[in-house]
């Protein structure tokens, strides 16, 4: 017998961890979601199915370029807009929103000028695909012969910005132009990787940061006509906050609300995509996520109160994502007590990090 479907099957393209946490989301709503690796097999597409993506490139294959090209693809150019960097910053400047100072890098003569009007450090970014740290070079005078010929027309110099701390802020825009959002959330990376969010409604300036950051991530969604849930990732220098960077998709900064709010980022986008009735978004309780980098798994954190372990299945490696764990309780001493038990079951590298998120809830 077939099965009757509430709503059309969302496709995935890639089938990382952010596709199987979208699976995971859909369930319960009975939403169909299929991540698909980047080779699977090409299908006949039901017409009335759904394209998003867990990731802004991918490679080329049969799939995806039957995928990636379709006109079900919801956002389909704003994918390309954004995963280049100078479409992403001159989309930033068109709309005069805070960035980083920067120029697409063409030839080698441009050192002096660079440095005399962008500043004496500076930060040399791919284009495209380079992140968690990667595809990425601080630059002064005395190395900028570490930047290649063959990077020239393929990289953008940005100025060094010595930022108070990093912040971020994950919403939705719906295809009525409605938006929802959660709270300006507080990360800590390490090498270029997220390592640590943490979010307290009741955060020095959380207010101020909230309006801003809601207002300038609306700006860019509005402009572009976007659907579904989007990631703004932000230096605080002072009482400003300058974007860093853009994420058409859920992410790593939003996997605390996977604990701490009454509907997850991956739920909102399903709903966004679907135009599904949404709340407002409520926030049950401060909150804190740890992302598992390279580091294997410990039976004993299950024995952790007030805990949500996800653990993505992969084959452990070095600077690898293989898992996060959500923490989340009203009580700030418990959920304090609850990092403390986890620096005894987790490497010692997490130390330092463990005691900044201690420190911010204190």
């Amino acid at each position: 017998m077939q099965k009757s479907a509430l709503y059309p099957t969302i496709y995935v393209l890639g089938n990382g961890q952010l596709g199987r946490m979208l699976r995971y989301a859909g369930a319960p709503l009975d939403i169909n979601v299929q991540p698909l690796p980047f080779d699977a097999p090409v299908f006949d597409l039901p017409k009335d199915s759904i394209i998003t993506a867990e990731i802004e490139r991918w490679e080329k294959t049969p799939l995806t370029e039957m995928l990636g090209n379709h006109s079900n693809f919801i956002n389909q150019s704003i994918f390309g807009k954004l995963a280049d960097r100078l479409t992403q910053k001159s989309l930033l400047d068109e709309l005069n929103l805070n960035t980083s100072t920067w120029t697409l890098l063409k030839n080698t003569d441009q050192w002096q000028e660079i440095f005399n009007n962008i500043g004496e450090k500076v930060v040399v970014k791919r284009r495209t695909g380079g992140y968690d740290g990667r595809g990425q070079w601080i630059v002064t005078q005395d190395n900028k012969e570490q930047i290649s010929d063959d990077l020239l027309g393929e990289v953008i110099v940005e100025k060094f910005i010595p930022f108070d701390y990093e912040v971020s802020i994950v919403g939705a825009r719906f295809k009525n132009g409605e938006t929802r959002f959660y709270p300006v959330t507080h990360n800590l990376q390490q090498d270029g990787i997220l390592r640590y969010s943490v979010v307290d409604t009741s955060f020095p300036a959380q207010e101020a940061q909230q309006k801003q950051a809601e207002a300038m991530l609306s700006k860019i969604m509005h402009k572009l006509n976007y659907v579904g849930v989007m990631a703004m990732e932000c230096f605080v220098v002072g009482n400003e906050l300058l974007i860093n960077e853009l994420a058409p998709r859920v992410h790593n900064s939003g996997h605390w609300t996977q604990l701490g709010s009454s509907i997850s980022q991956f739920e909102l986008h399903l709903r966004a995509l679907l135009d599904l009735p949404t709340p407002k978004l409520e926030i049950t309780a401060p909150s804190v996520m740890i992302n598992l980098i390279g580091t294997e798994h410990n039976p004993q954190w299950l024995n952790t109160a007030f805990c949500q372990l996800h653990w993505y299945g992969k084959e452990v490696r070095t600077g690898r994502k293989v898992g996060h764990i959500n923490l989340s309780h009203p009580d700030k001493s418990i959920l304090i007590a609850q990092l403390e038990k986890l620096s005894n079951e987790l490497p010692k590298d997490y130390q330092s990090g463990l005691n900044w998120a201690i420190e911010k809830l204190k």
